[in-house]
């Protein structure tokens, strides 16, 4: 009898078994199922998505810079999954936020690429962080992104890192052009953070520019991150009479900077600087200080291509607001990665990196964008004027490749 029950609940517990690895097999992803069948016995399942790494700034002194980032790699990768995601299978974006500051993008990288596996990584804003995330990226050989990073540096000497913005000799060049001959502008004073990738290596290359096209820099003053009066600065600026101040700053620094100008009798319209200007806390904060001053930039809401058009209007559903320069970036890296990945011969981060360095007359939103044999952007480049607190589009340089 005891015999007997023995039996009964070894059949029992067998039968339970199997009950359940039937119901296993039957819960088992079927694109993994059949990718595995189709790699042959032993083989580890195939990937079910496209896990792509993102560092931004999501908190810290440029935190607009990384949220506006965000809502644009969200909107693209939203768009893309909808319609069928890539080759079968949908994108994940793994956000990491790096605080704004160097080391932590470099510890962020290392996370998405050791513990997450990422095939491929988007980021950074600042060109700081895309270079110490871009380090990382390039020695573990895995393809990174950065939307809008551009100090030429990032991309140099490391054939993992590309960009989907213009570079900051490509910009301060344009920048010079527009002052001294669009504006006829040749007395210039110069204003920049001194320690600061970006802020410095762009008032290089404008100044550079400036001095061959006939202009003077009348002054120039450099200041540190830190800093928060700048009243010296622009008393000592406004004495030396230029005909314009370039400040090639972010934005977090130009706001103080323009209430302290008007103060000091500088009017906005005498000022003139980069993309580290787009974002809507300069509006909110100092749009009335800034009235009439002009920068080159990426983007503007208003600008004239059918892609940016529709961009504006699928962003303005989702989000309520007009997007800036840096989530139309955000928007453009996670297309052409997507756009990369379709194309690519395998599903490597090496196949990635080569189909990325293949794209050529891709339609963004920021216009149309090819990617050089350095691995940065062939793109056009926009000048912006601020008019009644808003980012109004004024003219569009270097656009040999754009479509309207």
């Amino acid at each position: 009898m005891l015999a007997r029950r023995r039996w009964l609940l070894t059949t029992l517990s067998a039968l339970v078994t199997s009950a359940l690895l039937l119901g296993c097999e039957d819960k088992k992803d079927p694109v993994a199922t059949a990718a595995s069948d189709k790699a042959g016995p032993g083989a580890a399942p195939a990937a079910t998505e496209w896990k792509v790494g993102a560092f931004l700034s999501l908190s810290g002194e440029e935190t607009q810079f990384g949220v506006d980032t965000k809502e644009g790699i969200e909107l693209a990768v939203d768009e893309v999954n909808k319609a069928g995601g890539v080759k079968g299978k949908p994108i994940k974006v793994i956000f990491e936020d790096d605080k704004s500051t160097p080391l932590e993008a470099n510890n962020k990288v290392l996370q998405l690429i050791d513990r997450d596996k990422v095939v491929a990584i988007l980021g950074e804003v600042a060109s700081s962080r895309s270079t110490a995330g871009g380090i990382v990226a390039n020695k573990k050989k895995i393809p990174m992104i950065t939307p809008s990073s551009t100090n030429p540096e990032v991309t140099k000497d490391r054939p993992y890192v590309f960009r989907v913005c213009f570079t900051d000799d490509v910009q301060g060049k344009m920048g010079a052009e527009f002052i001294v001959n669009t504006m006829g502008k040749k007395k210039i004073g110069l204003l920049f953070a001194s320690d600061d990738l970006y802020s410095s290596g762009l008032a290089k290359e404008f100044k550079d520019e400036a001095k061959r096209l006939g202009a003077t820099i009348v002054l120039e003053k450099s200041f540190l991150k830190t800093e928060t009066n700048f009243t010296t600065y622009i008393t000592e600026l406004k004495a030396a009479s230029p005909d314009l101040i370039y400040a090639p700053i972010y934005y977090t620094k130009m706001v103080p900077i323009a209430r302290q100008a008007k103060a000091a009798g500088v009017k906005g319209e005498m000022f003139v600087g980069g993309d580290g200007w787009d974002a809507e806390d300069l509006l909110k904060d100092a749009g009335d200080e800034m009235e009439g001053a002009y920068f080159t930039n990426h983007y503007a809401p208003d600008v004239p291509w059918e892609k940016s058009k529709a961009f504006v209007v699928k962003y303005k559903e989702r989000f309520k607001r007009d997007p800036s320069s840096l989530a139309a970036q955000g928007y453009d890296s996670a297309k052409v990665l997507a756009d990369a990945i379709g194309r690519a011969k395998g599903d490597t981060p090496d196949d990635i990196r080569q189909a990325i360095q293949d794209t050529k007359g891709f339609q963004g939103a920021t216009g149309t964008i090819t990617i050089d044999e350095n691995r940065n952007a062939d793109k056009p480049l926009v000048i912006v004027k601020i008019k009644e607190k808003k980012f109004t589009y004024y003219a569009t340089v270097n656009d040999k490749n754009a479509k309207k």
